[in-house]
């Protein structure tokens, strides 16, 4: 979920040699923090208390516990397992300062007077007492420093540019100024309303994101992610192009597990690299394709990533209408991806020679993995059967995790005896702790942004910049995301746009769960976006490449797919792609859209390889790209180009035949 894997980094790294397997844990630690590793009496503690933290929220997920009684505790765990598990310094690594002990304790103390507060804590948040103002101050700190701790100080410092703007915003000319608020009116507003740090990203990783971060280690811990990857190098094996192709393949199934680009890109990084490299990918090329594979972690259901919760929770929909929102571009993505491997292997034989067989990856054959193994996949759609039977997410995940563990039993060597599982629970309590320190930093910023009316704001200076333009519009939302999610994780980056950039389009017409799935597939790219593109760079440590040119090879893999968003919110029959009818569409207008997007893609994933029935030219390959967009996104062309092209999505389709069809006469290599 997020950009915080499930998975604690020696875990991700099993199968490296010293050097990478240290490069890539320092990678993950600039993201995630330098996390302690505790031994003796310490470290039983700690496993304890994260222990602790599970048992908690799995007993919630099963009784009725008070909402605001939920995300206090569920962020007194983070704050006291940040401070505890994760040092002030990289240098403090591995011991538990005083102070350490004494950020805990103030975070203990924080929460219980809360909690004890009640009712009338909650009643007197216009006027508050001057302890209340103490204590939320002091949340505040404790949050923005568990959130530096585990994530990098990013966030932290944007959220504090947000409480500036919160108190000295009176000063700024319009549009952006505001009244101005003093701390008595802000810091409650904050700190004991659910509004700021215990909002809706608070309630979401309260209730779902912990439960799936457990899930997650369950399906890890008793072998899926092993069985994923064999089933996916066995499925696609005995021929050139299966490097890549299983590279896709398992990281559609290793979402699940993972529900991480880094970890998943890692896990794939380690066992097909070799190969790749043995049918002539460049570093680069493998690099890039793996960090693509792994960024599909994020956006492939059933797991999907953090910020797929938080839609639902806006949105006021289902998880399972997500999930289902996700179905067509999630094939699209990997569809776009499958066009990319397969025009590699033929621009590869081309230059090369041709390479017709693989060898030296040895796996099972496919009925004897099934036989042993096959058991993991009940595991993973069990999530999906239980929703569909009317359970809640919440009871569904519960459910799956008690599927998951039981089948564990099969297999001697996967089954989780209690040592194990209260290890495996403990390691999922510990990997939401990032991301729940992200979400109540997030709920600093937006509770800023709510009170300010900072999102209306911005929502009419992008629409007047735009001139009013939806196509404009689309494309400066789609900047912005794109920019902030350079700065922080996605989970954060969703969070801020959701409340900031999306009302713009919504304005503008676009249904509010398009704008939304909009938002939340921009923020994605942040993944694979420098500085913060810890994906390509894990990869880049795995084949020896240089981490930027590797960044760039990624962004030629994924960027095809990701002019897809564009379909949902400038075209009226786009949201068609999500699932979701207009009054006058049907199940043919559905496939006719995914038709094309398919054929864009296609052209795109072509002109980006430069790569077709041959070899192309610098003309065909951007003659080929305008085919693309034309079928993909053919509003861009009818803003900038008027009435001169009435029909774009059949002139896309020709002008991609007739190019495909004139490469001929000069031979086809493939």
């Amino acid at each position: 979920m997020t950009n915080t894997h499930h998975l604690p980094p020696e875990a991700v790294t099993d199968g490296l040699d010293d050097a990478t397997a240290a490069r890539i844990e320092e990678l993950i630690e600039e993201e995630e923090g330098a996390q302690n590793r505790f031994s003796g009496w310490l470290g039983y503690g700690a496993t304890m208390l994260a222990l602790a933290m599970s048992l908690f929220h799995l007993w919630a997920a099963w009784d009725i516990v008070p909402t605001t009684t939920l995300r206090y505790v569920h962020v007194g765990f983070a704050l006291v397992l940040g401070f505890v598990l994760f040092p002030v310094l990289r240098r403090f690594r591995n011991k538990l300062m005083p102070w350490d002990v004494a950020l805990a304790v103030a975070a203990v103390y924080c929460i219980y007077y809360l909690i004890a507060g009640g009712d009338d804590l909650q009643d007197r948040y216009i006027f508050p007492e001057p302890m209340d103002i103490v204590v939320g101050w002091m949340l505040i700190a404790l949050v923005l420093e568990a959130a530096r701790r585990t994530t990098g100080p990013v966030m932290p410092v944007v959220a504090i540019m947000f409480l500036l703007y919160g108190f000295f915003g009176n000063h700024l000319p319009a549009p952006w100024q505001h009244q101005g608020y003093d701390s008595d009116r802000l810091i409650p507003h904050l700190t004991i309303t659910l509004e700021g740090i215990f909002g809706t990203a608070v309630d979401v990783s309260a209730t779902l994101i912990i439960l799936f971060t457990i899930y997650g280690a369950i399906l890890q811990n008793s072998g899926a992610g092993k069985f994923f990857v064999d089933f996916s190098f066995a499925a696609t094996g005995g021929k050139a192009a299966s490097a890549g192709r299983t590279v896709v393949l398992s990281s559609f199934l290793l979402g699940g597990p993972s529900g991480s680009g880094v970890a998943t890109t890692v896990t794939l990084g380690t066992v097909a690299w070799p190969m790749m490299k043995k049918v002539g990918y460049r570093a680069d090329d493998a690099g890039g394709l793996l960090a693509a594979g792994g960024l599909g972690a994020i956006i492939s259901p059933p797991v999907l990533g953090a910020a797929a919760f938080l839609i639902a929770e806006y949105l006021k929909i289902g998880y399972l209408d997500v999930l289902k929102m996700a179905v067509i571009p999630t094939i699209l993505y990997y569809a776009s991806l499958l066009f990319m491997v397969e025009l590699d292997q033929k621009r590869i034989r081309a230059e090369n020679g041709g390479i017709d067989v693989v060898d030296g990856m040895v796996v099972e054959p496919i009925p004897a993995l099934l036989r042993k193994y096959g058991f993991h996949f009940s595991s993973l759609i069990a999530i999906i059967v239980f929703m569909v039977w009317g359970y809640s997410a919440t009871l569904s995940v519960l459910y799956a995790m008690i599927v998951a563990v039981v089948l564990s039993f099969i297999r001697p060597e996967n089954a989780l005896w209690p040592r194990k599982l209260i290890e495996t629970l403990a390691s999922g309590a510990i990997q939401a702790v990032g991301i729940a320190a992200t979400c109540a930093s997030a709920g600093i910023i937006v509770g800023i942004i709510t009170l300010t009316g900072l999102g209306l704001k911005f929502s009419d200076i992008a629409i007047q910049a735009a001139g009013g333009s939806i196509v404009v519009t689309a494309l400066y939302t789609a900047l912005i995301v794109w920019v902030i999610g350079l700065a922080v994780p996605v989970t954060a980056s969703y969070i801020i746009c959701a409340v900031v950039a999306a009302p713009a389009l919504m304005k503008l017409g676009v249904p509010d769960y398009a704008a939304h799935m909009f938002v939340f597939y921009y923020a994605v790219l942040s993944e694979v976006s420098p500085p913060t593109a810890l994906s390509p760079f894990a990869a880049a440590a795995i084949t020896g490449a240089g981490p930027y040119r590797t960044t760039l090879q990624a962004w030629k893999y994924t960027l095809p797919a990701f002019l897809l968003p564009f379909v949902f919110v400038t075209d009226p029959e786009g949201v068609g792609l999500l699932l979701n009818f207009t009054p006058s569409m049907g199940w043919i207008d559905v496939v006719w859209q995914t038709a094309l997007a398919a054929g864009g893609l296609a052209a795109l994933a072509a002109a980006a390889q430069g790569y077709g029935r041959r070899m192309m030219a610098g003309w065909e390959r951007a003659a080929l790209a305008v085919a693309g967009l034309l079928m993909i996104f053919p509003a861009l062309i009818e803003h900038f180009a008027g009435d001169l092209l009435p029909y774009p999505h059949w002139i896309g389709v020709a002008l991609a035949v007739g190019l495909l069809v004139l490469q001929r006469p000069r031979g086809a290599t493939a």
